[in-house]
């Protein structure tokens, strides 16, 4: 019988540098960790490689001149307006020094109380005893008077005043309009970069058919080498990261053939099938500062096919409330060990059991990873978990 569920351990990786063979690095880690630490792989164990590490040895990076170059060529008015970028210096600062580096002019419309992601503009208990309203559109001037006042409690800054002085430094103009219609950009300009991320696509048609001249998405910025730039065909700059005060680190673009040639490299030296993906920010939120971790496009840009779809899971504290309410013990077990089987056979039929909320098995999976891996000094940008999909009737 096994006492133990899953397992999540982070792995000590060498310091990843541009042009390192990841895979190679990736395996060695995890080979030296089980001679050290004891364990044996498993069919079905999943390894995680966070994508950090991924496009920093892809070498997949941008400058902010590039960007501008870009930019330029997409919007040669020099006038754009930047519609719903997220609040954020890590994510966005570095975008936005490039745009503003190619434009003369950018009038940026920005949601309100908070972005996409969570991250605040405004205090709302003033919003409620303002004159304004979530429908309401609110100037530069008014957000001033208003609200201008306020900062992230986290970080000490007002977004509003931190990029203003960015775009100002690129000898570019800027103002700023609050709003919670993406619509409302075209009343100052024709020409719109959309900057959203998990609605991008729905923003971007709702623009365009109410009238935009030139529309992109940010995910179509940089979508191709300017020079002897990195680019991502697929996502642009979204997922991006701040490397430097001048050089972007973007979402990867080879996850695909990575995630391959390790699975291939650990079923040659283990004789597992072992599951591989590739990672970045996890679908969680926080409950306190109500921040959504998740500013990537996606949890997973790569894994192998055995990681393709949502938990085939019972609800055991309904079936035991339920089904089962005069059952203990070694009774109740062996009758959830049932359910579970069941419950396979009913998947094989195409039947539906009664489950837990449907989720993707990399979107779990990835936020287990982040939170296992965090963002700062841990060291270990690949994680290995096992017994993920265990359960009751394995024992």
């Amino acid at each position: 019988m096994r006492n133990v569920g899953t397992v999540v351990r982070g792995i000590r990786t060498p310091i990843i540098k541009e042009n390192d063979d990841l895979a190679s690095i990736v395996v060695d880690s995890l080979m030296k960790a089980q001679e050290s630490e004891g364990f044996n792989f498993r069919d079905k164990d999943v390894v995680a490689i966070t994508e950090a590490v991924v496009g920093i040895s892809e070498g997949n990076y941008v400058s902010v001149d590039d960007i501008a170059t870009d930019i330029k060529n997409k919007f040669p008015s020099g006038n754009i307006g930047v519609v719903y970028p997220i609040l954020s210096r890590n994510r966005f600062s570095m975008i936005l020094k490039g745009i503003a580096r190619g434009m003369n002019k950018i009038t940026m419309l920005l949601s309100f109380p908070r972005d996409e992601v969570g991250n605040g503009i405004l205090d709302e208990d003033l919003l409620d005893k303002s004159e304004f309203n979530l429908s309401s559109v609110i100037s530069e001037e008014d957000y001033k008077k208003n609200f201008g006042s306020w900062i992230h409690p986290f970080t000490g800054i007002n977004m509003v005043d931190f990029y203003r002085d960015l775009v100002k430094s690129e000898n570019c103009e800027i103002e700023f309009v609050f709003a919670n219609d993406p619509k409302a950009i075209l009343n100052y300009t024709k020409d719109v970069l959309t900057c959203d991320i998990h609605t991008r696509f729905r923003t971007k048609k709702m623009i365009e058919e109410a009238g935009a001249e030139i529309i992109y998405g940010l995910y179509e910025v940089m979508t191709a080498p300017v020079g002897n730039s990195g680019f991502n065909p697929t996502y642009g700059l979204l997922g991006s990261n701040k490397s430097t005060e001048e050089r972007l680190k973007l979402f990867p673009k080879t996850g695909d053939k990575l995630v391959e040639t390790v699975q291939s490299k650990l079923k040659e030296l283990t004789g597992k099938t072992i599951e591989v993906m590739v990672y970045g920010d996890g679908a969680f939120k926080d409950p306190v500062g109500t921040i959504w971790e998740l500013a990537d496009p996606v949890v997973s840009p790569a894994y192998t096919s055995g990681l393709v779809g949502t938990p085939n899971e019972i609800k055991l504290k309904y079936v035991s409330d339920n089904k089962f309410a005069n059952l203990k013990g070694d009774e109740l077990k062996e009758a959830i060990k049932n359910e579970i089987r069941q419950k396979d056979a009913d998947l094989k039929g195409n039947m539906l059991s009664q489950g837990t909320t449907p989720r993707r098995l990399t979107d779990l999976i990835g936020s287990l990873c982040d939170l296992t891996s965090g963002s700062g000094d841990k060291g270990t940008p690949v994680v290995f978990v096992q017994g993920y999909f265990d359960n009751l009737a394995n024992d």
